[in-house]
């Protein structure tokens, strides 16, 4: 008896992720004025905070070599938050429903977006990085700390876009992600990233010196400047694999609840 019964052979987990890679990246340089803004937001970040800002903050023109991990932080955190969106577009137009009848693991579909969105930033802090050394910054350090920041660096875009894609997946709409994600936004502001903590009012320092983002901060400042880096940097990287891994387990369940996975 001949059994007419076919079998469909599942792709393995590594082509799966390829193929949602690089149809992420593709939206990324379709999308032509985001790719646009995650070139010129550095820029205008650096020349704003350097020229404007650097001279009353600090008039011995030094203040590039502060600021730096700041704005690598920042234009990190706005490159990320297009996650959220991205996500939430994908988990309300239908393509999810599509992917579900594939032989493929329809999650991988976020940590496509995911990777693309962590090789837009690290675009993005390169050119940060190069506008930096145009303007005057000088990183006193060895090729093992730039290595060690770098690390760190990639620890924290990593992350935040997992924990944006877990507001995409939770948002109602791309519109609702975007609010959402905005809040985000303003963590760099009320850390160490553009001023000292001990400068701020007393309640407000508790908070700086007390939140995610400071740490990282300090971990990269001390490492580009060749500093000592203490105890920050475990609280860096505490935090930050903290962060992720709650916000893995959270995209994970949502999306379980929400679309099904395979």
């Amino acid at each position: 008896m001949i059994n007419m019964k076919t079998q469909t052979k599942k792709p393995t987990l590594l082509i799966t992720n390829s193929v949602f890679i690089r149809r992420s990246l593709l939206h990324s340089l379709r999308n032509t004025e985001a790719l646009i803004m995650a070139i010129a937001l550095p820029i205008m970040l650096m020349l704003l905070f350097t020229y404007v800002f650097g001279g009353a903050i600090d008039p011995s023109g030094q203040y590039v070599n502060y600021v730096v991990p700041g704005i690598i932080l920042l234009c990190a955190g706005f490159g990320s938050s297009s996650t959220a969106v991205d996500v939430a577009t994908d988990m309300t137009n239908g393509i999810i429903d599509r992917f579900r009848t594939m032989p493929i693991r329809s999650l991988n579909v976020i940590s496509g977006h995911v990777v693309a969105s962590l090789v837009r930033n690290l675009i993005a802090t390169g050119i940060v990085i190069s506008i930096a050394l145009i303007l005057g910054f000088r990183a006193t350090t060895s090729i093992i700390a730039w290595f060690a920041a770098i690390g760190v660096i990639i620890l924290f875009i990593l992350t935040f876009t997992w924990l944006y894609a877990a507001i995409g997946l939770v948002a109602s709409t791309p519109a609702a992600a975007s609010g959402y994600g905005f809040v985000l936004l303003f963590l760099p502001y009320l850390s160490s990233a553009f001023v000292p903590t001990d400068t701020m009012p007393d309640w407000l320092h508790g908070v700086a010196e007390n939140q995610p983002i400071t740490p990282v901060i300090e971990t990269i400042r001390t490492l580009l400047n060749g500093d000592t880096v203490g105890n920050h940097v475990w609280w860096a990287i505490g935090w930050c694999v903290f962060i992720l891994a709650g916000s893995i387990m959270w995209s994970t369940w949502v999306f379980h609840k929400k679309a099904g996975q395979r």
